[in-house]
């Protein structure tokens, strides 16, 4: 992806950092440099590896300094080169008040800078954060953000609607606030098969594949990411979705077959701009508007 290197192309990602794995900003840091982009990367927390591995030591910055350190980036001479925002993971609710600052204050140097929110908050089993920090996401961080990935328990919880089918998750991405909602783990017509779901006020779009049991974390972190990349580089929202997915899905199906743990991004960073794999692309009935499915 050929790009000018003047141009505002710069994407801050704040989020969660491991020292062994492909997660938080391990994946979308990855991600979005190979695709041209300059990070400047924000860790919210450090742990060695992803909890799910297990229990280990967990270093949260203090909400002063983390603070301080946002408040030097919206400062910085630099801050014209940020053309986007991505939060995922935060340590605790106390970081909120500090991203919701620096994407104001992005925004405010340059109006077409996009924020994507990633509400990392749980899965089918519940909340794995602090309520009050999932509190404070809903509360302060979606109502600006531009784009939002949550999984279908995310959205639930945000908007507190039932998502049991294509229809209940499709009206509850259009009530949770931002333009574009994706949900990551969609459900689909067919057994097996899993989806991501992408709803604006003008179309719905289903990017559907096979499922993989027990998948390696940071499918999130990366389809986050890569949707951002997509449309900073100008690609419409079914280019975006579509070419995301199968990227993904790429990438956790090559894992798979090795028997890998994490995802090997390093091994199969092709695929981050030039995936093979097949997804199936569908545009369906929007609840607003008089659409053929």
């Amino acid at each position: 992806m050929q790009m000018d290197r003047n141009a505002s192309k710069a994407v801050i990602v704040v989020s969660s950092h491991v020292a062994r794995g492909s997660v938080g900003n391990r994946a979308a840091v990855f991600a979005l440099e190979t695709l041209g982009f300059p990070v400047w990367a924000v860790p919210t927390v450090i742990l060695p590896w992803h909890p799910g591995h297990g229990r280990a030591t967990r270093i949260v910055p203090e909400s002063g300094q983390f603070a301080d350190f946002l408040r030097d980036l919206e400062n910085a001479p630099w801050i014209g080169e940020v053309a986007a925002v991505l939060s995922g993971y935060l340590g605790h609710a106390g970081q909120v008040d500090a991203v919701a600052s620096l994407v104001g204050k992005v925004k405010a140097r340059n109006p077409h800078a996009l924020y994507l929110c990633d509400p990392v908050m749980g899965d089918t089993g519940g909340l794995y954060i602090p309520e009050a920090t999932a509190i404070a996401i809903r509360d302060r961080l979606i109502p600006i953000a531009d784009i939002a990935t949550p999984n279908r328990y995310e959205l639930e919880w945000l908007t507190g609607r039932a998502v049991a089918d294509i229809g209940q998750v499709t009206e509850a991405a259009l009530a949770a606030g931002p333009a574009t909602v994706i949900v990551t783990s969609a459900p689909v017509a067919h057994a097996g098969g899993t989806g991501n779901l992408l709803v604006t006020e003008s179309e719905v779009l289903l990017a559907e594949h096979r499922t993989i049991e027990n998948p390696p974390n940071g499918l999130g972190d990366l389809t986050g990411a890569l949707f951002l990349a997509r449309r900073l580089g100008g690609s419409d929202m079914a280019e975006a979705l579509q070419s995301t997915t199968a990227a993904v899905f790429e990438i956790l199906a090559r894992a798979a077959k090795r028997g890998a743990d994490e995802l090997m991004l390093e091994t199969d960073a092709a695929g981050l701009s030039n995936p093979m794999a097949l997804v199936h692309l569908k545009r369906l009935a929007h609840p607003g508007r008089n659409l053929t499915a």
